[in-house]
């Protein structure tokens, strides 16, 4: 199933895959094409990456299989993300830092072409919001990668309203998305009115861990074991035990049109995710799991 983001030209799987501990699963070339074909037969085809994932190696390794199989770059679609400076050994700087000034922007964008081994990105995210941010450069490297081929689609990652309309109102391209963190376990977008704002201007977010790292399902916390209980009273209605399937179908079920980010590189927690493409919830089973999430009930 795919979704025509944000009423755009860009066409995503309803399911993203994340890539950002691909450098944790250990995957030789042969297992890590084999884990992606595994990916596209289940109808998910598009893939999140960052420059700094995996302290910089991530995108050269995805981009390993599709220098030695190029048929496969035809059938996905590559979301990366700059802007973050890291500070490490590797990167001995100052002070870790934004950049979002045009020419980093540029040579980022030239950097991740190279290890994707491809010659355009379906979508380029501004990593985080920078306090030192200046709009209109920001929109002149994307005009440029658009005029030439290089990025097809633009957007951000957790950005507030105001970012996003100060940007945005600075570029004669549209802005398609904003990466943020929706789960259960983290309502902050539903309590900022970002999701309705979102929802005006017909844009379908992107959820980083849905799942919250596995903390929705820690019942040694009064919050966890609430959304767990909560879970597992939705999930006898659609006949489950797979509870992050719930979870998933709660975000799927949202108005908003939701395009959750699954970052397992176990091909069977996709598949959960997956699954829930068939879960249609009741306004009332929504609340079930968004009141545990709350800790009281709404008014």
């Amino acid at each position: 199933m795919t979704i025509s983001v944000s009423k755009s030209g860009l066409k995503f799987s309803r399911i993203v895959q994340g890539m950002m501990r691909l450098n944790q699963w250990n995957f030789t070339k042969t297992e890590l094409e084999e884990f992606v074909q595994k990916c596209i037969n289940l109808g998910v085809t598009t893939f999140d990456h960052a420059d700094i994932y995996g302290n910089h190696t991530c995108e050269a390794i995805f981009g390993n299989i599709l220098k030695d199989n190029p048929s496969l770059r035809n059938k996905i679609q590559i979301v990366t993300k700059c802007g973050i400076m890291l500070k490490n050994e590797k990167f001995p700087r100052r002070v870790a830092h934004y950049n979002t000034r045009k020419e980093h922007i540029l040579e980022s964008v030239d950097q991740s072409l190279k290890n994707f081994n491809t010659n355009y990105i379906d979508l380029l995210l501004i990593h985080r919001p920078d306090p030192f941010m200046n709009p209109e450069e920001i929109a002149e490297a994307f005009y440029q990668l658009s005029k030439a081929g290089k990025v097809l689609y633009f957007g951000v990652s957790n950005f507030t309203i105001q970012q996003f309309k100060t940007l945005q109102s600075k570029m004669n391209l549209n802005l398609v998305t904003n990466q943020i963190e929706i789960s259960p376990d983290n309502l902050e977008h539903f309590q900022n009115d970002n999701i309705y704002f979102l929802m005006e201007k017909n844009i379908n977010p992107m959820a980083w861990s849905p799942l919250a790292g596995g903390k929705l399902f820690n019942i040694n916390d009064d919050k966890g074991k609430r959304i767990t209980n909560a879970l597992k009273e939705v999930a006898k209605d659609f006949n489950t035990e797979s509870l992050d399937t719930i979870v998933y179908a709660w975000l799927l079920n949202h108005p908003v049109g939701i395009i959750p980010i699954s970052g397992s590189g176990k091909i069977q927690r996709l598949k959960n995710a997956v699954d829930a493409l068939e879960i249609k919830m009741d306004p009332e089973q929504w609340y079930i799991i968004y009141e545990a999430a709350l800790g009281q009930r709404v008014p």
